[in-house]
């Protein structure tokens, strides 16, 4: 079959689920096309993207500007592995540490590589500058965490699916109690071996928790207090999404490491980055971490456009407007529904929390009607719908898919 040979749904799904690993559970929507707000189905069928790629497509799909640069850099040079240097990716660090206020930044590839890159610095940062004893640190990680699923990741994890069978698992996690403080302080007292706090800003996976407006403010003194890394995972929340460029902002902390990737290129190529001041980032020596890909020319060169166009079109202000009114507006509704129980959020990160139990299908059901009425969106923890939009989206379109949403929900109404 030649790459570009026209197929329907049912044959691309088919392909898949006869050729791929079951490893997702997709909706049953095959995409061909995207372009800002808007996504095609091979059958042409245009839908508004509730999702964004779990918020890598902040700038839109195909973003021209993004795409540009992609394709200008892959016609150049597109890989040297970092044995040699290349003339974009130091270009890309002093834009991105300026970006965010930082010193020195370590370029990874996905998400999960970024965490993991992050908990090793931590580590490193424990032994050889807090003075912990070899292989004694601690990390402190939240009940319902989402940081990934790479094997020291979901060793931390509270999902009996991303966990069972695939033990033994890494040592070296305490789990706290998200947003409570006392278990913080507490577990900050009673052991002189924590290294670093592990956070959400918003928990996005397990259904978009918003902590106690203060906590993540208190928690990062607690861990000043203690000398304890406060980690910042902003893989989902960040990059203008929850309407300011990091979650952490919403509250004015300074992460001591700071995750980022998804957005960072615009969800054209993978690009991760892990960001810290020179007292820890200077622990890295060469040889200590690496990836073939990190850095590599295409990916610098996105990460600066795709920083560019948060920055030159004011997305998370966008993202904080319109996010105000699609709550507003959803509020409004869910007052007199009886198949949703509420809204929550920030900025364009928000959920709706469905009327029925986790192991119901009505949430999967719904976003079946929602893709039937021109838009899509995925289920979390069963019950519980993730809206989050491109941050490109406008006014007119927003209130287009509240109506959307709206007409669709009202079909379920008891």
């Amino acid at each position: 079959m030649a790459i570009l040979e026209h197929i329907t749904s049912q044959q691309a799904i088919d392909l898949e689920n006869n050729y791929g690993a079951h490893n997702y559970h997709p909706l049953p929507v095959v995409l061909c096309k995207g372009e800002g707000v808007f996504v095609w189905d091979v059958e042409g069928k245009r839908y508004y993207d509730f999702l964004s790629a779990y918020s890598a497509v902040n700038q839109g799909h195909c973003h021209p500007k993004i795409i540009n640069a992609l394709v200008q850099q892959a016609q150049t040079l597109t890989l040297t592995s970092r044995a040699f240097y290349n003339n974009v990716l130091g270009s890309y660090e002093k834009f991105a540490c300026a970006f965010f206020g930082f010193d020195k930044l370590l370029p990874m590839n996905t998400g999960a590589e970024a965490v993991e890159t992050a908990l090793k610095l931590c580590r490193k940062w424990a032994y050889e500058v807090k003075g912990i004893d070899e292989n004694e640190a601690e990390i402190l990680v939240c009940d319902n965490n989402f940081h990934g699923r790479t094997t020291t990741i979901i060793s931390f994890s509270n999902d009996p699916v991303a966990r069972k069978n695939f033990g033994p698992f890494t040592k070296g996690f305490i789990k706290i109690e998200y947003d409570n403080l006392e278990d913080l302080e507490t577990a900050l007292q009673n052991n002189p071996n924590i290294a670093g706090f592990l956070v959400e800003p918003i928990q996005g996976e397990a259904g978009v928790y918003v902590p106690t407006e203060g906590y993540l403010a208190k928690a990062k003194v607690l861990c000043e207090q203690y000398n304890v890394l406060f980690i910042a995972d902003e893989v989902q929340t960040g990059i203008a999404r929850t309407g300011k460029l990091l979650a952490v902002d919403h509250e004015n902390v300074k992460p001591d490491i700071l995750v980022l990737g998804k957005a960072l290129s615009g969800g054209v190529y993978p690009v991760s980055a892990v960001l810290a001041n020179n007292a820890i980032m200077n622990v890295m020596k060469p040889g200590n971490h690496g990836s073939t890909f990190g850095g590599n020319p295409v990916a610098a060169a996105v990460g600066i456009a795709a920083l560019e166009v948060v920055r030159d079109e004011q997305l998370a202000e966008n993202a904080e407007a319109l996010g105000n009114l699609f709550r507003i507006e959803l509020n409004n509704y869910i007052s007199t529904s009886n198949i949703v129980k509420l809204t929550r959020g920030k900025g364009l990160l928000n959920a709706i929390v469905i009327n029925d139990t986790e192991t119901s299908k009505t949430a999967w059901n719904i976003c079946l009607a929602l893709r039937d009425n021109g838009l899509l969106a995925k289920p979390t923890h069963g019950n519980i719908i993730r809206f989050a939009p491109p941050l490109v989206m406008t006014k007119a379109q927003l209130l287009d898919c509240v109506q959307i949403i709206i007409k669709t929900l009202k079909q379920f109404e008891r």
